[in-house]
């Protein structure tokens, strides 16, 4: 019943899906930028009503806190505490491993402020549980989410690095200054 709440709304605030989520492929981390505003959230729900596909997320800590926690416990979210170092990558690796069928999302610039930089998490998330990458842009000017096919790690992460910041450039709407950074280093 929920899903169809937020696909609904999803379609009536005017958003549609381009592209199509691999629901084939059992085992996805779903990268979603740019993280720029706090309507993404209720957007992103949306669209992964629309997909269709069971997605857990990763968020911090803080929104799991407090009277409301339990919403976003109850709306499939898994707390990461992103300021220590408790071995997050193994440990979703991990679930990966122990799960036939997972798919979670996540916002590489773990923060809707400006970063110079990607965390890199969810990339070697990927690369130790050897599972594909699913870029999700949200182009707000066009109220499209766009889904670019699987993209497996390489053993080149500047290149990868590029190939991500290469496909989020070509999304409308708000340009992040770590894909600058990333697509002018490749220029160096």
């Amino acid at each position: 019943m929920l899903n169809f709440i937020f696909k609904s709304l999803f379609k009536l605030r005017g958003w549609k899906l381009v592209g199509t989520f691999p629901s084939y492929i059992p085992k996805t981390i779903a990268i979603v930028a740019p993280h720029a505003d706090w309507v993404d959230f209720p957007v992103g729900l949306g669209a992964r009503a629309a997909i269709g596909v069971k997605m857990s997320f990763l968020g911090k800590e803080e929104l799991f806190r407090g009277p409301f926690g339990w919403v976003f416990h109850w709306l499939g979210g898994k707390p990461v505490d992103r300021f220590n170092n408790h071995n997050v990558v193994d440990a979703v690796a991990n679930l990966f491993h122990n799960n036939e069928k997972l798919n979670i999302v996540l916002a590489p610039e773990g923060t809707r402020k400006e970063v110079a930089k990607l965390r890199t998490g969810f990339y070697y998330m990927a690369k130790n549980a050897d599972v594909p990458i699913i870029m999700i842009a949200f182009d707000y000017p066009k109220k499209e989410v766009v889904i670019r096919e699987p993209f497996f790690t390489s053993d080149n992460i500047n290149e990868d690095l590029k190939t991500i910041a290469q496909f989020f450039n070509q999304v409308s709407g708000v340009k992040k200054e770590w894909i600058r950074n990333y697509l002018e280093e490749s220029l160096v």
